[in-house]
């Protein structure tokens, strides 16, 4: 299957924006997700016709929001454990579901080496298909000053799609370099049995297989299966044919999952050359991008259709 990014900007603006009338319509009837803030433990629940999915955690004691744990259908958790320290396992700063990117104005946000801040969680829909809520935070360098400010708007479907709707702006009166780097952008932490190493598979729209093959590809979406207790679970992530370039992916055997756009150079291992982005004062970066938890393999999951229906969307 080819990939809808390959089509004209220019035609897949209209065309989307007259489907997402459609489909918004349907969708917004039902009232299977639900979204409850506790604002004194800084965390957002997350239901799906009334089972656990996963918790929103904004807490001023960690070093970024995140959402964690993840579950399938039947309550099985798919992210690995929160790590505090590398004695208890590699990349301590890969936390469930997460928003960060390295060598944004020189701070390296992914590897925690700056705060991303929350400022304050708005619950827009709290109950609905989807739910929605509006996240705040500033991104601190290691002296306490905002280095730019993101606004991310999440969308959260009964069939576990979440819809994350990014816009960054620039904090101070300098523009803020994004450069090039494979250390970002939206990412997931699978649980360990998940992962390529003990058996995980992982496909892309073209059809590529393995992380070898997709690592560092454009591509519309790429899934990841794997077994958790004798089940089979699946994360996909998609990108938007809309963003200013098409994204790659950061897929690795040992589970770490994640998009950016800002890594032309990373990616390619300098085949190409950096193509860092400069975010000028009064100027919006939008970037959108999704997730999709699901049940059984990449066919059965239909994570082609659902890959559509998220464009159609106009999340």
């Amino acid at each position: 299957m080819k990939c809808l990014p390959e089509a004209p900007r220019s035609c897949l603006r209209i065309v989307l924006s007259l489907l997402g009338t459609c489909l918004l319509a349907v969708s917004s009837a039902g009232a299977a997700v639900e979204l409850k803030n506790d604002t004194q433990a800084k965390s957002v629940a997350i239901t799906i016709n009334g089972r656990n999915f996963s918790t929103f955690t904004y807490a001023d004691t960690q070093p970024k929001p995140y959402m964690w744990p993840v579950r399938g259908t039947d309550g099985t958790i798919i992210t690995r454990p929160i790590i505090t320290d590398r004695t208890q396992g590699d990349h301590p700063h890969h936390k469930g579901v997460w928003v960060a990117v390295d060598e944004v104005g020189g701070v390296k946000f992914w590897a925690e080496e700056g705060k991303i801040a929350n400022r304050g969680v708005e619950v827009t829909v709290a109950s609905g298909n989807p739910a929605k809520m509006t996240v705040t935070n500033d991104w601190l360098d290691p002296e306490g000053k905002a280095v730019v400010r993101e606004t991310t708007e999440i969308s959260i479907w009964e069939n576990g799609l979440l819809g994350y709707n990014i816009v960054f702006t620039a904090s101070g009166t300098e523009p803020v370099e994004f450069g090039d780097t494979k250390e970002g952008l939206f990412g997931f932490r699978m649980a360990e049995s998940m992962k390529e190493k003990e058996g995980g598979r992982v496909v892309n729209a073209e059809g590529a297989k393995g992380t070898v093959e997709c690592w560092g590809q454009p591509t519309g979406w790429i899934d990841y299966c794997g077994e958790v207790d004798g089940r089979t679970f699946g994360v996909a992530l998609f990108d938007h044919p809309l963003n200013f370039r098409p994204s790659r992916y950061h897929v690795r055997n040992y589970g770490l999952f994640s998009i950016s756009p800002f890594g032309e150079g990373a990616y390619t291992n300098k085949k190409r050359p950096a193509q860092p982005y400069f975010l000028f004062p009064g100027k919006e970066l939008r970037l959108r991008y999704a997730l999709f938890v699901h049940d059984g393999e990449t066919e059965s999951a239909n994570v082609g259709k659902v890959y559509l229906d998220y464009l159609a969307s106009g999340m």
